[in-house]
């Protein structure tokens, strides 16, 4: 099996991810090429099934050295094997890729590029299947942040090796690259990342934006979100994202929350329940990252996204338990508990989407309940839908994309756990009689949809990790762009 190397990845120092360059192909890099270790390349990597012992300088047939290693083949297995490189010791890694699905190819593609950590380069011979999974998790195993003095990344460069894989290479990077994105802008700290600061960067991605400002949002009447910004030095934006292919097959609107540091307001959180609040606009990182994937991806259909930017603060301006605002639209809320603000920017949001855009299809994606994070805990992220065919959908993409769902009810007797004296809805139960935050949360939301075909994804629980291991580095993971990426491309 000729070897012909054609994609050469550089990662970023830190905080700013992936920068992938695609170099002139190789002088001879054709099917008949053949491509010698690099001298720079500290490690070779080839998938147990490739026997190519001769060229990697393999001292024994694989086959052989995984009979001695007594290896198995399961996906993320690593077989490290030292090779003569002139005067010096190399090494080449056999891995294993389980039974070749996208999940298993993902896991061993981690696996590869964490053994990579340290070296200046690892080549990595690519295996049968779908190659994109491969990469992706190759890619985002590799994922630091830092800010400040700029330490080595974890490999330098990651070379993929292969034939006629081009596209399926090139996708995975394109979603590594999102992915990375999201958990950049979820990762930065809030005293950089203000609403504006998101705003800037969310019209960055090369898509149409519109950015409603503090002023803007009074007069357009977008009581959420000005109501949970009021309390801040920095004020609220909205944002407005719109892909809009030729000849699109359908609209859908994605609302991401975007509260960029969330102290709770009046209702104060606790100090622990703060330091990992600047990831409280991960589902608006997501939107963001999403939008500026949709062309390289060639998605057909329309896609609109809102992120609805505020710093939940306190402060002698903030909204106090016991107000009463207008969100947009007209429905009017009893804020019971400052911190349940998520839901008050997005359901602005909603309505917006709902009375202005016309869509087919709207999808929102938040940390909004940390009950979410106790039902289902840290692999787990929750859908709730008004439309079963658009719940199968989602959760099918998170089958095939490794970004599981589990579909949660929306419970109609609940509903009245919403009731307020002096108000159209409360924002949140007064009392325990229901107690399912997570669910009463989703139909809140609810009320603000229209009644359209409607999802809304609670990621709280997953919105971030706290340990560095497979495709996951500790603090944001970017959960959601993966499947959100997968539904938007099939539809």
């Amino acid at each position: 099996m000729p070897i012909s190397p054609y994609l050469l990845l550089p990662r970023a120092s830190y905080g700013r991810g992936l920068s992938a360059v695609t170099p002139p192909a190789p002088s001879g890099s054709g099917a008949d090429a053949e491509a010698p270790v690099a001298e720079d390349a500290q490690l070779f990597a080839v998938p147990f099934a490739a026997d190519l012992a001769p060229e990697v300088g393999l001292p024994l047939p694989a086959a052989a050295l995984l009979a001695h290693y007594e290896a198995k083949g399961e996906a993320g297995e690593v077989v490290e094997v030292p090779v003569a490189n002139g005067e010096t010791v190399g090494r080449v890694l056999l891995y294993g890729i389980g039974d070749g699905s996208a999940g298993a190819l993902r896991k061993a593609g981690a696996a590869v590029a964490r053994r990579g950590k340290g070296r200046a380069a690892i080549r990595i011979v690519l295996p049968e299947g779908p190659v994109a999974a491969f990469v992706e998790g190759a890619l985002l195993a590799t994922y630091t942040f830092r800010i400040g003095e700029a330490k080595s990344p974890p490999v330098a460069v990651i070379e993929f090796v292969g034939d006629g894989v081009e596209a399926e290479v090139a996708r995975g990077e394109v979603i590594a690259k999102a992915v990375t994105l999201a958990r950049d802008l979820a990762n930065m700290p809030s005293s950089v990342k203000t609403p504006a600061w998101l705003a800037e960067r969310a019209a960055e991605q090369g898509v149409t934006a519109k950015v409603w400002d503090e002023e803007e949002l009074r007069a357009g009447k977008f009581g959420g979100i000005v109501a949970v910004g009021q309390g801040s030095a920095n004020p609220p934006r909205l944002i407005r994202l719109s892909y809009e292919p030729e000849g699109a097959t359908g609209h859908v609107v994605l609302v991401g929350k975007g509260i960029t540091y969330d102290t709770g307001g009046l209702s104060l959180k606790p100090t622990e329940g703060m330091k990992f609040m600047k990831t409280d606009m991960a589902g608006g990182a997501v939107v963001i990252a999403v939008l500026g994937a949709l062309a390289a991806l060639g998605v057909r259909v329309r896609v609109t996204g809102l992120i609805a930017a505020a710093e939940n603060s306190f402060s002698g301006t903030a909204q106090r338990p016991s107000d009463v605002i207008t969100q947009y639209g007209g429905r009017t809320v009893e804020v019971l508990n400052t911190d349940a603000e998520g839901r008050l920017v997005m359901a602005d949001a909603l309505a917006y989407a709902d009375a202005e855009l016309d869509p087919d299809v709207m999808v929102d994606i938040a940390t909004l309940t940390g009950a979410i994070g106790i039902a289902l805990g840290k692999d787990l992220g929750a859908v709730f839908a008004s439309d079963d065919d658009l719940a199968a959908e989602l959760t099918g993409a998170g089958e095939s994309t490794g970004e599981r769902l589990w579909r949660m009810p929306l419970i109609d007797d609940y509903a009245p756990a919403l009731d307020s004296g002096v108000a159209d809805l409360a924002n949140i139960e007064v009392g325990s009689s229901y107690g399912a935050g997570s669910i009463t949360a989703a139909l809140f939301l609810r009320e603000f949809t229209g009644k359209r075909p409607w999802a809304h994804l609670d990621i709280a629980g997953v919105g971030r990790s706290s340990v560095d291991e497979g495709i996951l580095s500790k603090g944001a993971t970017g959960y959601g762009v993966r499947l959100l990426l997968e539904w938007l491309s099939s539809r």
